[in-house]
């Protein structure tokens, strides 16, 4: 398997700016809010997170797929919005994401899930220890995730089957191959065990990489979730920041049929690391296909 090269659209999802990047930018925190604004925020986003358990109670079991994932992704996209987050997507190919999709993805910040929900609603394999989370973790568990005891090498197998199961069904799955987070300047070892259910659904990958910016088109720390912060202290940080910029990278898809998880594997990561430490080249919405842009 090969790498494409990093030509693509930047788009984001309300006003379509373009965006640039560069690998040598500054990592900092970016300008900081004052504590009313962030307090604020916080309370908005968390009657915003009670309002979308109640959706997933009283409303999920009564409407279609569809309809359930067009709500997943406006009620991502608003939650986005009231933390000064603004999601951009940047399309590195000509075409779209194929059906019967694995999403493959590196994992800074509790805010990538909702970043990814926000593009595209996907069920997610996530560690157990989240569902035991007060309110979020009935909320993801409600939204159709799957939970990982990662230190079970036999939940490995369960999960692994569900996922299968999904993947065949049409849904959507994302994973997080690191199996932890990162400050989201480098990129951890992938694991390789949970892309064997993409082979055996003959599922395709598809490897996304994930950037955070500050508002000055910096790269941003703010959102990493990593050494001793825990959830509240992680959003509070979060709730600081004037602005982020959320990047999804979106590289080349690629077929699971006839090949090792272990392969499949070591092409994400290359996919995505590539991405990661190359400026992002976006092309105007309706400019996609032409190699000229």
């Amino acid at each position: 398997m090969t790498d494409a090269p990093l030509a693509g659209r930047a788009e984001s999802f309300d006003s379509r700016e373009m965006a640039s990047d560069s690998p040598e930018a500054p990592r900092r925190r970016g300008r900081t809010t004052a504590t009313p604004v962030r307090l604020l925020r916080g309370a908005r986003a968390l009657m915003h997170i009670v309002g979308g358990l109640a959706t997933t109670v009283f409303v999920f079991p009564w409407v279609r797929p569809e309809t359930r994932n067009a709500i997943i992704r406006r009620w991502c996209r608003q939650f986005l919005g009231m933390l000064g987050v603004e999601p951009r997507v940047h399309w590195q190919h000509d075409g779209d994401m194929p059906p019967n999709v694995l999403i493959v993805a590196n994992h800074i910040s509790w805010l990538d899930i909702f970043v990814l929900q926000s593009f595209q609603p996907a069920r997610f394999v996530a560690k157990a220890d989240l569902k035991r989370l007060p309110v979020v973790g009935l909320l993801i568990a409600n939204v159709g995730t799957l939970f990982i005891e990662r230190e079970r090498r036999r939940d490995t197998h369960t999960v692994n089957r569900h996922t299968v199961e999904a993947l065949v069904r049409g849904d959507v799955v994302a994973v997080f191959p690191e199996a932890t987070t990162s400050d989201g300047t480098n990129l951890l070892k992938f694991h390789s065990s949970l892309l064997q259910s993409a082979v055996d659904a003959d599922a395709h990958v598809q490897p996304i990489c994930i950037r955070y910016r500050t508002s000055e088109d910096e790269f941003c720390l703010a959102p990493a979730y990593v050494g001793d912060l825990n959830l509240v202290e992680s959003f509070w940080q979060v709730t600081g920041e004037r602005r982020i910029v959320a990047e999804l990278h979106v590289m080349p898809a690629f077929p699971s049929a006839d090949a090792h998880r272990r392969d499949l594997s070591r092409a994400a990561e290359a996919a995505i690391r590539t991405a990661l430490a190359s400026p992002a080249r976006g092309r105007a919405p309706d400019t996609r296909g032409d190699p000229r842009a």
